[in-house]
Parts: C-alpha cells; structure tokens; sequence
C-alpha cells in the first residue's frame, strides 16, 4: 500500500510516524516547507523570544532509519482522483491512500487591503516578518523627531482575539515591560500603544469564562488595550479602521482574526463545507471518494456525538487523528473493520505572561503559575527532536529568569528600502 500524505503538520506527522516500519505501507509525505515546526509556540518567535530552531526540526532528519517513509518537498496543485495521482509543482505522485493534511491559512475575508498590508502569524516565515517589522519600526522610531510618526511607530493592533492574539498581545507587553528601557534608551518615557481588537464579545471565545475574563484582567494589567464587540474593517496607508468609526494610526497590524482551510482542488464540490473544510464520515474517509481521507484542521467531522458541529481546529483532534488513521491502514490492510473516530478532549489553555496562562481542564480551570507550568510542560512535550526540547527549555528559563532574550536579530533576505535607508 503506497500511502501519500499532503502536509507535515500535527495530523500529517503523527500519522506518517505511526507507519513507520509497518510492513505493507510505503509512506511518502510531501511539504511545502523542508521542516515540521510547532505552530502554538511560533508567537513566540514573533516576539524575538525563542529562535526558529527550538520549535522546527527538518524532516529528512525525523525519518532518518525509517526505510518506508520518504519526503517530497513540493506543493499541491491539484488530485486526479480517478486516476489515482497527485500533482504537484515538482512533478506528479501516484498513490493507492492519499490523505490531506495541509491545514489552515489566514483568512482575510475578502478584505485586500487587510491581505497586502497586515502581518499574518501561521508559519515560521510569517514569524520572523513580524519581528523583523517590530524592531525595524523601532530602530525607526529611535531616530524620528516627529511626536506623530512616532506615536504611530510604537502602537501596535493585534487583530484576533483568541489563544494567539491574546498571546502575543501579552508578549509584546512583556517586551515593553523587560526590554525597551534596557535595549532603546532614546525612547525612555516613551510608551508604546498595544491593542488587541476582536469582534466577539469575550477574549478567548471557545473557552471557559474563567478563562475569559483572567486573560482580560492580565492583559489590561500588562496595559494592553482591549477593545472587543468590533472589527477592523480596513488597513491602508498606516491607518487601522475599524467598524465603530474608530481610526488607529500605525505600521503594524497582525491579523490573527481567522482561519480557512487551504484549497485541495480535484475534490468533488459535495465533500467541500463551512470554510473550505473538507467533509469526512467517522474512518476521515472523505465524502464522495473511495481512497481519499482529511485529517486535522483542513477537515470537517459531523459523526463524533461530542462534536456535533466539528472538531475544533487545534492540535489534539489532529494529532488523535492521525494516530487513529495509521492503526485503521493496518486494519485495511488485514481485512479487519475500521474504528470510528472519537475526540479525547484533553482541555485547552492559552499563555497571557510570565507565569500567567490559563487552562481549562476537562474537569476543572487553573491560571496564575500553576497554569503556566502545566502550559510550559504540555509545551515542550510534543516538540519533534529530543535536542529541541532541551534547547527550547533551557531558552525558556534563561530569558523568564533575566527577562532578556538575546535574539532580537533583524534578518531578512530582503534588501532594505530606500527610503528605510534615508530615515
């Protein structure tokens, strides 16, 4: 059985390593990128706390000894379903199982001045603009004399306010707090402006309202503005507007604000739901298709009774996913019947500070250091590579012990603008 798997992220990795020297299956997993990386902590490496390295490790160094699985690096294009192949940017890939594990993207909704002008924050790349763009602004704000442009250089919008714009909301507050005194002296008594905008009527929507209101308390400690039940409507030329009428001036907007599956065409227009999701019965097998499965966030599953409207789109329904499928290829592979598919609700849990975090349990809620704890080792523990782990831990408590991270590098392959030369 030659099983190709479209993605490498929590369900696609979890499944690939569950097959690993499983006689019958020949694996190959094909990415985009050459490296799996650990989404929930890439806010981190936005806020120059952890390096790239810590929370990535290269695929072909995962699967060194695994003689079944190779890796393709290459993109999805489209699938010829009735012909049984993929094709890609770098050429076509035949298979007996394919399953799509692409996951999400940002979701703009529709609007392209939003798209063009804001910062995402999905992937590694995303993550190093953003710091880039945030120390660059500050280099700049340390030589402007004008008290407007620089007003507008150190406020920051974060839009989105679940786990990952309350997170880095909290984290550029942690900067403010910690480093700029210490690291830009020209800017001392000047404070800089966060604001976190979501159009909901609580932070963190899915979870508890403990939860809810801990992380509004923390944030407002932190001196971050909230400002909930309203959009942002537009973005362009350095101005954020937003649905009340309200005008925010500045560079920077990071729009966390939502997520739509990426596009898997060659799909029957039956088996595609709510947000590009695909639909998938209880085995992940999708609607309309006779050796084709989604797992993770790109899918939607209506068969679970705990879940009746879907899964939510984080790492423990992809990961359990995933798992599940690899034992169910064996079982097809001996003739056995399948097992459907069961979310396992572990809780879920979201940072706000040092030693603030939040966490839902299923059968009780934490927050304060105790939470943060738990958030640290639940963390750490599902980072591919050993070696991460130990670099990702002792980072960790080297920057929360001097509340000073050394790696506020600006790289980039870009070459600088000529006007960002003149200024």
């Amino acid at each position: 059985m030659k099983v190709v798997i479209v993605g490498g992220g929590f369900a696609g990795i979890n499944l690939a390593k569950s097959l690993a020297g499983k006689q019958g299956v020949e694996v190959v997993l094909v990415d985009m990128n050459n490296y799996n990386f650990f989404p929930p902590l890439i806010y981190q490496v936005a806020s120059s706390f952890i390096e790239p390295s810590n929370i990535s490790l290269p695929f072909r160094r995962m699967f060194q000894y695994k003689e079944n699985i190779r890796f393709f690096n290459a993109s999805l294009l489209h699938i010829e379903q009735a012909r049984n192949y993929i094709v890609t940017d770098k050429g076509n890939l035949e298979y007996d199982q394919l399953v799509l594990a692409m996951g999400t993207e940002t979701n703009y909704f529709g609007m392209e001045n939003v798209r063009n002008n804001a910062l995402a924050l999905k992937t590694i790349n995303d993550a190093l603009e953003v710091r880039n763009t945030i120390l660059a602004n500050l280099e700049k704000a340390c030589r402007t004399k004008d008290p407007e442009a620089l007003r507008c250089l150190m406020t920051i919008v974060v839009s989105g306010g679940g786990p990952t714009g309350v997170e880095i909301a909290g984290m550029m507050a942690e900067m403010e707090k910690h480093i700029m005194e210490k690291d830009y002296p020209e800017l001392n008594g000047i404070k800089s402006r966060i604001v976190l905008v979501d159009a909901g009527k609580t932070l963190l929507g899915p979870m508890s309202k403990k939860s809810q209101e801990e992380a509004l308390k923390q944030l407002k400690h932190l001196g971050v503005e909230v400002k909930l039940d309203v959009a942002v409507k537009d973005f362009n030329n350095n101005v954020v507007y937003l649905a009340n009428g309200e005008e925010i001036k500045t560079p920077t907007l990071i729009w966390v604000s939502g997520v739509i599956a990426k596009e898997a065409k060659g799909l029957p227009a039956t088996s595609i739901g709510h947000a590009r999701r695909i639909l998938v019965d209880a085995y992940n097998k999708v609607e309309g298709t006779d050796n084709i499965y989604a797992i993770g966030d790109i899918c939607l599953q209506m068969t679970d009774p705990a879940f009746p409207k879907g899964h939510p789109q984080v790492a423990q329904p992809a990961i359990q996913q995933g798992q599940l499928l690899a034992k169910n290829f064996e079982k097809l592979l001996q003739g056995q019947s399948l097992k459907a598919f069961k979310y396992k609700d572990k809780g879920s849990m979201a940072i706000i500070s040092k030693f603030k975090a939040v966490v839902d349990l299923p059968k009780g809620f934490m927050k304060g250091a105790l939470a943060w704890m738990t958030w640290l080792f639940i963390h750490i523990m599902p980072i591919a590579g050993f070696r991460n782990r130990v670099k990702l831990f002792f980072s960790w408590m080297w920057s929360f012990i001097t509340n000073d991270p050394t790696i506020r590098l600006i790289i980039s392959s870009k070459p600088p603008k000529e006007e960002d030369i003149m200024n």
